[in-house]
């Protein structure tokens, strides 16, 4: 019994919880969130299945949720939720099957295939009031032109830097 007084006082002077419940009250709340609407149907998803079929996945889309929760939530100012609804994803690069069997099922990155994202979204204030809304398609057609030389083990850089150059505008211009 001395043991466990004496671990929730150890606890309660670091400034946790013994408390499980207790604890997911303390955290704060998510002021960015983002959902996929038929993932299925997304440009990436139905040209991987079509040209390069072993490779088809959408685990990029995890990667890319997270992603944009993270970078929302450090550029809103305090007190607003950012809602994303990801409607359309086609990632830099395609397929390029007539290559030959050996290059069928690799991504070709060329200025001809720019990545492209649609999306809507609804930025609300602290009482939960909409701000903005809206509906953007965020495309990079000089993706090739820009410096990434900092992320080019990252397959999903083109996307990520369309992302923070829109979420970057600001509140205002989202």
């Amino acid at each position: 019994m001395r043991m466990r007084i004496a671990l929730f006082g150890v606890l309660a002077a670091a400034g946790l919880s013994p408390c499980p419940t207790a604890r997911a009250a303390e955290l704060p709340a998510q002021t960015v969130t983002v959902t996929y609407d038929h993932p299925e149907r997304f440009t990436e998803t139905r040209e991987e299945k079509a040209l390069a079929p072993s490779r088809a996945s959408n685990d990029y889309l995890a990667t890319l949720k997270t992603y944009i929760e993270k970078r929302g939530a450090k550029m809103l100012p305090a007190g607003q939720h950012l809602d994303v609804v990801i409607t359309d994803v086609d990632r830099a690069g395609s397929f390029e099957p007539w290559r030959g069997p050996r290059l069928s099922e690799v991504r070709i990155i060329k200025d001809i295939y720019p990545p492209r994202i649609n999306l809507s979204f609804k930025l609300l204030d602290a009482q939960g009031k909409v701000i903005r809304e809206g509906t953007r398609t965020l495309r990079d057609l000089g993706f090739l032109t820009s410096d990434t030389a900092a992320a080019r083990d990252d397959s999903l850089r083109y996307e990520k830097r369309m992302i923070d150059r829109w979420l970057r505008n600001g509140p205002d211009k989202l």
